[in-house]
């Protein structure tokens, strides 16, 4: 009996898991797509900030929210909801492209398009970490989100591909209509998955009296703000050797779409092979040396690209860069996971994906107009060394509570 309701968590897990990245395939592949549309059209820095910005920022205005709907309510009526909210305005743009006969004014209305989308990925990133830890036990976290992060990185190894060849021999409409039929098959899937009672419920407080409570906790908890903190930073410091890996690339090895799809490519296959290490390895038993060796090893990397002259090279780097990516990531995901109790699950990791959606664009709004005025390998190079000096930090604060005890 133990076995079947341990192969029952199991399988509900996995089809949980993959419901999210048939989604997240859409998703990748369209946001993909327009950051390397504005890229190709205009070769301008701030126009990718821009929809950098519109992609995260009202994600950072709802994301909270988010979270608190999702200890609320029922976790798989909002993921359903929010796909199906990010596959209409897809589709309605679709049918207006043929209307608009400007470029600018075809950008500006995708920009609008980026910008109600993030609204819908605010909604559902914090409801499906939530979920996670509802469906696997806590011992089986870390091994999980492994598996999940190399799920991902496939899809992600897939979309860039997939992007380029639909870019190479159709046209942006079509690519966007690849997002609404994913859409559909994965709130499809989910429709048919029965996931556990949500517990505790949490209390129907008024919104204002949920919203002061779940900030409460989490600047009470030492541990989780620390981490919100250190998510923070690394999410602003990997924007110019991440976000605007494209762009120097177009300036200093190619400006073809299959020079941007190598480097996308590379850097999920790195993502990949991170998730699959994760899952097998699991991590250190202390997770915060995962995450010191985790940063230490991306600011080397991301330092590395900025100082490639040969585009092997940086593609190898690149790589590399991807696999640090993901252990950081699944080790601040499981540290979270594990560090909140269960009926504030939903608000931290809203203020996870806002943190998130907070310094992202932070990041490009000053990165990505600077790298207009100062060499982007040099602001690549800067970062790293920062990313560095962030594991440094971690791996002291790590040994000094060691030596305490």
């Amino acid at each position: 009996m133990k076995n079947r309701q341990r192969i029952s968590w199991k399988k509900r897990a996995i089809l949980f898991l993959i419901s999210q990245c048939i989604t997240l395939f859409g998703s990748t592949l369209v946001q993909m797509a327009l950051v390397w549309y504005a890229t190709m059209q205009t070769s301008s820095g701030a126009w990718v900030a821009s929809f950098t910005i519109c992609s995260y920022l009202p994600q950072f205005f709802i994301s909270f929210l988010g979270g608190i709907w999702a200890d609320r309510y029922n976790r798989k009526i909002l993921i359903a909801s929010a796909d199906s909210l990010i596959a209409f305005v897809t589709l309605l743009m679709i049918f207006a492209i043929p209307l608009i006969s400007s470029n600018t004014a075809l950008l500006s209305s995708l920009l609008v398009m980026s910008a109600i989308r993030s609204l819908g990925a605010g909604i559902q990133t914090p409801a499906v970490q939530a979920v996670i830890p509802q469906l696997v036990p806590k011992g089986q976290l870390m091994r999980y989100n492994g598996i999940y992060a190399t799920m991902q990185s496939i899809v992600n190894f897939a979309a860039p591909a997939a992007a380029g060849a639909v870019f190479s021999i159709s046209t942006l409409p079509a690519t966007l209509m690849i997002d609404v039929v994913t859409a559909l098959l994965g709130t499809g899937l989910l429709s048919f998955l029965v996931l556990p009672k949500q517990n505790p419920i949490a209390q129907k407080d008024s919104l204002c009296s949920d919203i002061k409570t779940s900030v409460k906790y989490v600047f009470a908890d030492k541990p989780i703000g620390v981490l919100l903190i250190v998510y923070g930073l690394f999410t602003f410091f990997c924007v110019p050797a991440g976000y605007l890996a494209g762009l120097l690339v177009r300036r200093t090895f190619g400006d073809t779409y299959w020079c941007l799809t190598a480097v996308e490519l590379a850097g999920f296959a790195g993502m990949m092979a991170g998730g699959v290490i994760m899952s097998i390895w699991g991590g250190y038993q202390r997770g915060e040396t995962t995450l010191a060796m985790g940063l230490l090893l991306f600011g080397f990397f991301a330092a590395s690209m900025g100082f490639a002259k040969n585009f092997i090279l940086y593609l190898c780097f690149m790589f590399f860069y991807g696999v640090a990516l993901t252990i950081v990531q699944t080790a601040i995901t499981t540290m979270l996971q594990e560090k909140a109790i269960p009926s504030m699950q939903g608000r931290v990791f809203g203020l996870f994906s806002t943190t998130y959606a907070g310094f992202l664009p932070v990041g490009m709004a000053i990165f990505g107009p600077l790298a207009d005025m100062v060499p982007l390998q040099w602001i690549i190079i800067g970062t790293g060394i920062a990313l560095i000096l962030l594991g440094g930090i971690v791996t002291q604060a790590r040994q000094l509570r060691t030596v305490q005890k």
